[in-house]
C-alpha cells in the first residue's frame, strides 16, 4: 500500500513519462514520415521496425518516468533557491550530460536489436561511432532537449499552481462551478507581528519558508490541500468523499504540531523563536469554480469559509490551539478523538448560533 506522499510522488512523475512518450511517437513518427523506406535511412540512424518501435516507446517513457524521478526527490531541492530561468538553465545543463548517458545506453541497445548482434559486438559499436559523429546524433539530442525542456516547465508550472489545481484546470474538472462538501482548516501562526517585528522583513520571510517546508510533510501524509498561503496563514481542505476526512484533518493538526515540535531546536538556533500555531476546522458546502480575468485559480465561495476563520479567530478568546465545529465532531469516529463541549458563539457577521468544541483527546 503507498503512503501519501509517494501517491503523490507517483502522480507527478507519470504525466513527465507520458510527455516523453508523446512526443517520442512524434518524433519517431516525423523521421519516418521524411526518410520513408528503410532503404532510405542513414547509415548514422536506425531502421523502423515493429521491434525498435516498442522498445523506443518502452525506452522514452522509462528515461521520462527516471527524470522526474530525479528531479523530484533530488535535483528539484538542489535548485529551490534559485529563480526560474537560474533554475531552467542549471537543470538543462546537467540533464544535457544525463541525456548523453542514456543516448549511449539506449542506442546500443537499439542497434543490437536492429542488427540481431550482442551489445559488445564491434559492429554495434561502429555504428555507435557513425551514429555519434554525424548529425542524426545532433537531431537525437534536440529531440531529447524538446522532451526535457517541456518536463521541466511542467516541473515548475506544478510547483507554482500546485499539483491539484494544475491536473483540475487540464481536466477542466471546475470550468462549470460545481457544488460539493469540503472540510475547511484555518491554521494561523501565534505572535506573527511580534516575530516578523523582531527578526526583520528578510530573517522572516526565510523563517516563514522554514515553517510552511516542516508543515509540508504532515499535509502530505494526511492528503490535505493547501488551497491559500495568507501571510502566515495557511488554508487547508480535504473533500468529504475522502475516507475519514474529518479524523484526518485532525490526525494532520496534531502531526504539524509534532513536526514543528522536532524542529524547536532549529527555529531557537537559528532565528532564536520558536513558531507556534492554532487552527479552526469546520464542513460545509462551497460553490467551487475556475475564476479570474488576468490570472486563473480554482475558487471556493460559501459561508463555511467565513464560518472557519470567525473560529479561528475565536480561539485565543477560549485559551485552545484548536476549535471544531459540531459537524466535525459528528463526522469523527466515535472512539478516534474525545471532544468537550464549549458552547454556542454569535460569531461576527453571523446570524446564526455555531456550536464549537476543543479537542480533549
Amino acid at each position: 500500500m503507498l503512503s501519501a506522499k509517494h501517491k503523490r510522488l507517483l502522480s507527478q512523475i507519470v504525466p513527465i513519462g507520458i510527455i516523453w512518450l508523446v512526443t517520442g511517437w512524434v518524433f519517431l513518427w516525423t523521421e519516418y514520415a521524411i526518410i520513408g523506406s528503410a532503404e532510405n535511412t542513414p547509415d548514422s540512424a536506425i531502421a523502423i521496425t515493429a521491434e525498435v518501435f516498442v522498445f523506443a516507446s518502452i525506452s522514452v517513457i522509462a528515461v521520462g518516468l527516471l527524470v522526474g524521478l530525479v528531479e523530484f526527490t533530488y535535483i528539484n531541492r538542489i535548485f529551490q533557491r534559485y529563480s526560474f530561468l537560474v533554475k531552467l538553465v542549471g537543470k538543462f545543463c546537467f540533464y544535457v550530460v544525463f541525456m548523453e548517458l542514456i543516448i549511449l545506453i539506449t542506442f546500443i541497445s537499439a542497434a543490437a536489436i536492429e542488427l540481431h548482434a550482442s551489445v559488445f559486438d564491434a559492429i554495434v559499436w561502429q555504428k555507435f561511432i557513425v551514429f555519434f559523429l554525424s548529425i542524426t546524433h545532433i537531431s537525437t539530442l534536440i529531440q531529447l532537449a524538446f522532451s526535457l525542456l517541456l518536463s521541466l516547465f511542467y516541473v515548475e508550472i506544478s510547483e507554482n499552481l500546485g499539483h491539484s489545481v494544475m491536473v483540475n484546470f487540464f481536466t477542466g474538472r471546475y470550468h462549470k462551478p460545481k457544488y460539493e462538501m469540503r472540510l475547511f482548516m484555518f491554521s494561523d501562526m501565534k505572535s506573527s507581528t511580534q516575530i516578523a517585528e523582531t527578526l526583520g522583513h528578510k530573517t522572516y520571510f526565510e523563517f516563514l519558508k522554514s515553517y510552511y517546508n516542516d508543515l509540508s510533510d504532515a499535509i502530505l501524509r494526511h492528503k490535505g490541500e493547501v488551497y491559500q498561503y495568507v501571510g502566515d496563514e495557511i488554508v487547508l481542505s480535504w473533500q468529504c468523499r475522502t475516507k475519514n476526512y474529518a479524523q484526518l484533518s485532525l490526525d494532520c493538526f496534531f502531526a504539524m504540531k509534532q513536526d514543528l515540535e522536532q524542529r524547536r531546536s532549529f527555529y531557537t538556533k537559528h532565528y532564536g523563536v520558536y513558531p507556534d500555531f492554532k487552527a479552526a476546522i469546520h464542513i460545509g458546502e462551497v460553490t467551487t469554480g475556475e475564476i479570474g480575468a488576468l490570472k486563473k485559480d480554482i475558487f471556493f465561495t460559501g459561508d463555511v469559509l467565513n464560518t472557519t476563520a470567525r473560529m479561528q479567530a475565536a480561539c485565543a478568546t477560549y485559551g485552545v490551539d484548536l476549535l471544531v465545529s459540531e459537524a466535525v465532531v459528528n463526522a469523527v469516529a466515535d472512539d478516534a478523538y474525545r471532544f468537550e463541549a464549549l458552547g454556542s458563539s454569535a460569531f461576527k457577521g453571523k446570524r446564526e448560533m455555531v456550536a464549537v468544541f476543543s479537542v480533549v483527546g
